[in-house]
């Protein structure tokens, strides 16, 4: 395997966010705006062998299953759907936090292919905090019944993750869609996130706060994006990171 868990990431997953893991077993979070074929996407994937409860400290339901392939088992966390990763909401808080803290292995974001414009402002968000991004371009079948025709290896290109396109519901897509988190979990599939750029003034703010964030720190966290919760004012994050273990 081309990833482990350390003992402090398992202790994160397990106490924090109520994710039982083992060290040799990846961790998969599935992200998207609602109606995007999400929970169907999950359950295609994980079948029978899943189950439901709550996010610790929440009433926003959580949904986390099991899937073998290659002979690898693979925890799925569904995330719940939500439209941006701003925390105005338990649900858009329970998605951001698990995305930063929780550290999946991959994450796979579904973006419903008859409306890709709107989804890909949530993709572009998660590609901001994590590079380990897989964008599963669902509902193809009824793109085609509407005309829609998606270039997707220049999507592709554009977004630097792969897309992989899929019609959950009938299984299309899902054993490429396997394959390819299997490749990158064994990074084996490298990606380059094309992240968003700013105007110039706020980039100018980035730059000044990344070197004074690295000497607070260090290496270890994403100084980019927590540049921009700062410019954002979002001290609760700042709050979460003071008390992470």
């Amino acid at each position: 395997m081309g990833l482990t868990k350390s003992s402090t990431g398992l202790n994160i997953l397990q106490e924090k966010f109520n994710v039982d893991v083992s060290s040799n077993q990846p961790v998969i979070a599935l992200a998207g705006n609602p109606n995007t074929g999400k929970s169907t996407v999950f359950n295609a994937l994980t079948g029978l062998n899943q189950h439901t409860g709550n996010w610790p400290g929440k009433t926003v339901l959580q949904a986390q299953g099991m899937y073998s392939h290659q002979n690898i088992n693979y925890k799925l966390v569904d995330l719940p759907g939500t439209y941006s990763l701003l925390a105005n909401s338990s649900e858009e808080e329970v998605a951001r936090d698990f995305l930063y803290f929780g550290s999946p292995d991959v994450t796979v974001v579904v973006v419903d292919a008859t409306v890709l414009e709107r989804n890909l402002n949530l993709a572009y968000q998660i590609m901001e905090i994590t590079p380990k991004v897989i964008i599963c371009l669902n509902l193809l079948d009824e793109a085609k019944r509407k005309k829609i025709n998606i270039n997707i290896p220049m999507l592709q290109d554009k977004l630097g993750v792969p897309v992989i396109p899929t019609v959950a519901r009938d299984g299309f897509g899902l054993l490429e869609l396997k394959d390819k988190i299997a490749q990158m979990v064994q990074g084996k599939a490298i990606t380059n996130p094309q992240l968003v750029k700013y105007d110039e003034d706020i980039e100018e703010i980035i730059n000044s706060l990344v070197p004074k964030m690295r000497s607070v720190y260090g290496e270890k966290e994403n100084l980019r994006w927590l540049a921009l919760k700062l410019i954002d004012g979002d001290q609760e994050i700042f709050n979460k990171l003071a008390s992470k273990e």
